[in-house]
């Protein structure tokens, strides 16, 4: 018996696990409960990326300090729950013109990219072509395995006590505390809830290892693994799941330019959606609804923002101090006045 606070939690993506796992580490009694199959986490790159989120997505780089904060507590909870972080770095490589926007960017956020040769990237990522490309680097943003990941944040929840259920959470749930963690899955348990926008996007998959560090390009990213992943796309307003070969085409042929040796091979492409408040962090924290917190809304950087987003839910549900970013992503900050 663990003598503190019943939490159900509903929702199994990557906030739902490690926000589990971190409830459960605090002597909560948890239980997840999703409707299983695919979610966003699943099908996601697994990025822990904030730089190159902060200089290449607008809507993230005034939340800078928070994605470095949330990247800052990935190493502990890796080896809580046994996740391979890669942290290779990140590269990127374009033509001067769009390269120089980027090291611009990276300047706007008080850093300098570091300049490397052609020979240097191709053996950060082996198998890229360099031709009439520069690159830069950084070491400042890693990378797991999603699918993988997720497994192993179930595991070391399940082993620290916490019990899995399958269907959708209603009024009816039976818990001191409910932490909705159902990304763009809709329901009607919290109000806030009506402030999110889907955001539906593919990721298209190769079936060919490759290692190394993370590669960006102009309008594709590339991360290495037991299969290559090329991505994403952004549609605001779309919550279907249906793939489109309109959207995935294009991230095919700007994936294929950066590693010719990937033509030909067989390729699988799916859809996820994501959800997104109106400024693009996460609401995390108390509804008006007495006894749901949320955590819901990372749009693009589930993955990244996940141990900072559980040690806040936690927080609140023990009664400790949630920390400096509280307020920045307490759901009352979309509350009209």
């Amino acid at each position: 018996m663990s003598g503190g606070p019943t939490v159900m939690i509903a929702g199994a993506g990557v906030l739902g696990l490690a926000t589990a796992l971190a409830l459960a580490d605090a002597g909560c009694d948890v239980t997840v409960c999703d409707p299983g199959g695919a979610n966003a986490s699943s099908i996601a790159a697994g990025m822990i990326a904030p730089v190159f989120e902060a200089v290449l997505d607008p809507a993230a780089r005034a939340h800078f300090d928070i994605l470095l904060a949330a990247r800052d507590l990935w190493p502990a909870l890796a080896q809580r729950a046994g996740i391979a972080l890669d942290r290779c770095g990140a590269v990127a490589v374009g033509s001067d013109r769009w390269l120089e926007d980027v090291v611009k960017g990276f300047g706007a956020l008080g850093i300098t990219p570091t300049e490397i040769s052609g020979d240097t990237a191709i053996a950060l990522a082996p198998g890229l072509a360099m031709d009439g490309c520069r690159a830069v680097m950084t070491r400042e943003d890693w990378q797991l395995d999603a699918p993988s990941s997720l497994v192993a944040l179930r595991d070391a929840a399940f082993a620290a006590g916490v019990a899995f259920e399958r269907g959708r959470v209603g009024d009816d749930y039976k818990a001191d505390v409910l932490v909705l963690a159902t990304g763009a899955d809709p329901n009607t348990l919290a109000p806030e809830l009506e402030r999110l926008t889907p955001i539906k996007g593919h990721i298209v998959r190769i079936a060919a290892p490759t290692f190394g560090a993370v590669v960006r390009g102009d309008g594709v990213y590339v991360t290495p693994g037991a299969t290559t992943t090329f991505g994403a796309t952004m549609e605001p307003g779309r919550s279907d799941s249906t793939v489109d070969a309109t959207q995935t085409q294009p991230l095919l042929e700007a994936a294929r330019r950066l590693f010719p040796g990937l033509a030909g091979l067989p390729v699988e492409a799916t859809a996820g959606v994501r959800a997104a408040t109106p400024d693009g962090l996460p609401m995390v924290g108390p509804s008006v609804r007495p006894g749901i917190l949320l955590a819901v809304g990372a749009r693009r950087n589930g993955w990244l923002l996940a141990p900072l987003v559980a040690q806040i839910i936690t927080a609140y549900v023990i009664g400790r101090d949630p920390g400096p970013y509280a307020a920045r992503l307490d759901p009352a900050r979309f509350t009209e006045v």
